[in-house]
C-alpha cells in the first residue's frame, strides 16, 4: 500500500512539474529523446559515390540540402540528404569513398581522391549543417555547434596502390579509417567474397595494419575473410571497426561476422556496427538474392541479345517467386546477438544508405533510425544502452585509436 501511495505521489508531482514518468513514455518517444540528446555516428554511408554517379559530381545539379525534389517522379531518390540526416538523429556521419576494386591502380588512385574531394566540397557547399572531422574531439565540436560531423572513411584497400606513401597521403587528406578490401582479394589482404591468397593478411598487409596504427586510422574489417580478421586482430595495437557487417550467428552470410571473431571484441575493444543490407539480415532474403541472380543468369543465356525478353522473364520470375521481407525488427536481431555474445560496448550502426538496392521495408531512408531504437526500447534496452550504441562506442573506439597513434609516434 505505502508503495502505490509513493508511486501515486511522484506521479503527481510530475504532473505538477510537467515531467512524464519515464515509464509513461513511449518507445517512439525514449527513441527520439535518447537520439536527440546522443545523435547517431553512422558507419557507412554512400552518398559520395551516388554523387559521382548520378550528377558527375557537379553539386550545380542538385540541392544535398533536400535531395527529393531533385528527382520528382522521374527517377528513384537517393536515401540521404542534410533535412533527412536531421530527421533521422544523426550527429555523424563516416561518407564511404568507395572505388571500384576492378580498377587498374593508377585508376583506383586518382579516383579515391576524386572521391575525397566530393567530400571535402560537399561540406564547404553547406557549412551551416555539415563540419569536417578528423577526431573524437571534432565530433563533439560539431555536435556543440549543432552540426553534423563529416568522416571519410576508405572502403577498401585497393585505394592505396599497394603503397604506404599513398596510405599515409589519404589520411593527412583526412580518411579516418580503410576498409582493407572490398569484394575483390588483394595481394596483402583476403576478402570474405573471393578466393583466398595470403590465408589472412600478408607481411605487407601486416604492415598496413601497423601503420594505419600509427597514423590513428581506424582499421575496419568488414568485407574481409575470417582470416583477415583474425591477422588484423593480432597485429593491431589500436581496436577495430567493423562500419558495416552484422553477425553470422543470426544469418549465415559470408560479409557478417562470425561469433569466433566477436569473442575477441571484449579484450580487443572492437566495434561492429551494424548495417541495413537485407540478404546480411535474413537468411530467407539471401537465399532470394542468390536464386534471382542464378534466374538472371538464366535467362541472359536463354535470350542472349534480347534485352526486354529477359527484362519479361526476370518480372514473370518475380511475381512468382515473392520476396522475403526485412525489417527494423530483424536489424534488431543481430544487435541482440552482438551484445550477448560481443556485449553492448561492442556495437554501433553502419546503415550503408545510398549504397545498396534494398532496405528493411520500415527503414527506407535515413530518416528512419528512430524507428530501429524504438524496437530496441520494447527489447529491454536502457537509454544508457541505446547512448553506447548511438555514439558512445564509437566514439570511445576512435579515442583510443588516437591515444595509441600519439604513444606510437612519440615512441618512434
Amino acid at each position: 500500500m505505502k508503495a502505490k501511495i509513493l508511486l501515486s505521489h511522484l506521479a503527481l508531482v510530475s504532473c505538477l512539474l510537467g515531467v512524464t514518468p519515464v515509464h509513461a513514455q513511449s518507445p517512439d518517444a525514449i527513441a527520439q529523446e535518447v537520439l536527440s540528446e546522443h545523435p547517431i555516428i553512422d558507419g557507412h554511408n554512400d552518398a559520395p559515390e551516388q554523387i559521382r554517379g548520378r550528377f558527375d559530381s557537379d553539386f550545380g545539379k542538385f540541392d544535398f540540402s533536400d535531395t527529393l525534389e531533385t528527382f520528382g517522379n522521374a527517377a528513384k531518390p537517393m536515401h540521404t540528404d542534410i533535412a533527412r540526416l536531421r530527421a533521422g538523429g544523426i550527429g555523424g556521419q563516416f561518407w564511404s569513398v568507395w572505388i571500384d576494386p576492378e580498377l587498374p591502380r593508377a585508376e583506383a588512385v586518382e579516383r579515391v581522391v576524386q572521391q575525397i574531394d566530393i567530400v571535402h566540397r560537399m561540406v564547404a557547399l553547406y557549412p551551416d549543417d555539415l563540419q569536417i572531422a578528423l577526431t573524437a574531439a571534432d565530433i563533439d565540436q560539431a555536435q556543440s555547434a549543432g552540426k553534423i560531423a563529416s568522416l571519410i572513411g576508405m572502403e577498401g584497400g585497393h585505394s592505396i596502390g599497394n603503397s604506404l606513401a599513398l596510405l599515409r597521403q589519404t589520411y593527412a587528406l583526412g580518411a579516418r579509417y580503410m576498409t582493407l578490401t572490398h569484394w575483390k582479394t588483394l595481394d596483402w589482404a583476403d576478402s570474405a567474397t573471393d578466393a583466398p591468397q595470403s590465408d589472412g593478411l600478408s607481411e605487407f598487409g601486416v604492415a598496413v595494419v601497423q601503420e594505419m596504427n600509427r597514423l590513428g586510422m581506424l582499421i575496419d574489417l568488414s568485407h574481409v575473410s575470417p582470416a583477415t580478421m583474425n591477422d588484423a586482430l593480432d597485429v593491431t595495437r589500436a581496436p577495430v571497426i567493423f562500419s558495416h557487417s552484422s553477425a553470422s550467428g543470426v544469418t549465415d552470410h559470408p560479409r557478417n561476422v562470425p561469433d569466433s571473431v566477436l569473442n575477441r571484441l571484449p579484450a580487443t575493444d572492437g566495434v561492429v556496427m551494424v548495417t541495413f543490407v537485407p540478404s546480411y539480415l535474413k537468411a530467407e532474403r539471401r537465399d532470394w538474392e542468390a536464386a534471382e541472380k542464378a534466374e538472371d543468369a538464366r535467362a541472359a543465356a536463354l535470350f542472349p541479345g534480347e534485352e526486354e525478353r529477359r527484362k519479361t522473364h526476370m518480372k514473370d520470375w518475380r511475381e512468382a517467386n515473392e520476396m522475403p521481407m526485412v525489417s527494423a525488427s530483424d536489424v534488431a536481431d543481430h544487435i541482440d546477438h552482438i551484445r550477448d555474445v560481443a556485449g553492448i560496448d561492442h556495437i554501433g550502426i553502419g546503415g550503408d544508405y545510398d549504397g545498396i538496392r534494398f532496405l528493411p521495408e520500415d527503414m527506407q531512408d535515413v530518416t528512419t533510425y528512430p524507428v530501429l531504437f524504438a524496437e530496441l526500447v520494447r527489447r529491454g534496452y536502457s537509454k544508457a544502452d541505446l547512448a553506447k550504441i548511438s555514439r558512445g562506442n564509437i566514439l570511445r573506439v576512435m579515442r583510443s585509436a588516437e591515444t595509441i597513434s600519439a604513444n606510437l609516434k612519440a615512441a618512434d
